[in-house]
């Protein structure tokens, strides 16, 4: 078996020791290529030693500038240290690359919704959701997002989707409550955000949404 494969197969059943043998026998086999230096660096990042891991992708992208996987995992590095500025220029790198993942288009607009692109970040998170329309984490945030710039109706379609995948998930009914409170659906905002409270009863959010509707409603009476 290749032994970046054995590798990933180790680091995913949680058997470090033996993925970082397994990738470092691939560096050892085959000195100049990439994918050992990419698959030993995820695995350091993995175990949160980042300077290490980062020595790795560089030593990948010194041997293949276009080694997309690389710039996709720097760019991962810089976001998980809320340098967001850094990890979309990463991001976009790999995207230019041809990394054409679900995983890259999320995190290249995760990285440019948290810099408060809003809007630059809707196609890259509408992507994401084209190519992998079972992810939940992606699809709520490309509803916030389009929450976020007024495209309420659009939003509302996201996070009813959300909750068809996971029915359990609060911050999507909490969402929707917030929506339709926009759309002065009272009625509907108070069932959305009921449903939150009921999933997650600590959900002071939905709770403090739920009593400032229920107060304005109780003062025109």
């Amino acid at each position: 078996m290749d032994k970046n494969v054995k590798g990933i197969e180790h680091m995913q059943a949680g058997r470090l020791e033996e993925a970082a043998v397994a990738f470092n026998e691939a560096i050892e086999q085959n000195p100049a290529d990439p994918v050992g230096y990419i698959n030993f660096g995820n695995l350091l990042a993995a175990t949160g030693d980042n300077e290490r891991a980062m020595k790795f992708f560089q030593k990948a992208l010194e041997l293949d500038e276009n080694a997309a996987a690389a710039y996709y995992s720097i760019g991962t590095l810089h976001y998980n240290k809320k340098d967001f500025e850094k990890a979309t220029v990463m991001f976009e790198a790999a995207r230019k690359k041809g990394l054409d993942s679900s995983d890259n288009f999320f995190m290249l607009g995760m990285s440019l919704s948290q810099e408060g692109k809003t809007r630059l970040a809707l196609p890259f998170l509408q992507r994401s959701v084209e190519l992998m329309p079972e992810d939940v984490d992606a699809r709520f945030h490309y509803g916030l997002c389009l929450a976020q710039e007024n495209q309420l109706d659009l939003a509302i379609g996201q996070f009813e989707e959300c909750i068809k995948h996971d029915p359990n998930h609060a911050d999507a009914y909490y969402n929707l409550g917030v929506a339709y409170a926009f759309k002065e659906e009272t009625a509907k905002a108070l069932d959305y955000l009921n449903e939150s409270l009921r999933i997650e009863p600590g959900h002071t959010m939905a709770a403090s949404v739920k009593n400032f509707i229920e107060e304005t409603l109780s003062s025109q009476q």
